[in-house]
């Protein structure tokens, strides 16, 4: 039942704003569920994306800046965003979606209904 509700929540992502990809994802890296394209390794993405935030983190908290709130990776065709979704989870998507201010507003809502299925 998690598991279904977790994979509407990626669905209904990807009809709000243009997503290419998306998972939720633990916090040490687990693909707990994804929209991913056949060709890309899920599992990699996920473990990568949980890195990625995790390095993120230390490096704010070092420096005695607080927590990030996300990672945005910019690359000429897109961008891969990484948000905390509660105490648990990761929700990471790729998009190229030229309103990154939508995308980042969707990302949040779907974060919040991730935390609490969680």
């Amino acid at each position: 039942m998690k598991k279904e509700l977790l994979d509407n929540i990626l669905g209904d992502l990807k009809n709000v704003v243009s997503i290419e990809a998306s998972a939720i994802v633990t916090r040490s890296g687990l693909l707990i569920s994804a929209d991913l394209p056949q060709n890309m390794g899920g599992e990699t993405f996920a473990a990568m994306s949980a890195t990625i935030l995790g390095a993120a983190e230390t490096a704010t908290l070092e420096m005695k800046k607080g927590v990030p709130e996300r990672v945005v990776i910019t690359t000429e065709e897109e961008k891969i965003i990484t948000v905390g979704a509660g105490e648990k989870a990761l929700l990471v998507c790729i998009t190229s979606d030229p309103n990154l201010e939508l995308v980042l507003t969707e990302l949040g809502k779907a974060a919040e209904k991730v935390e609490k299925i969680l």
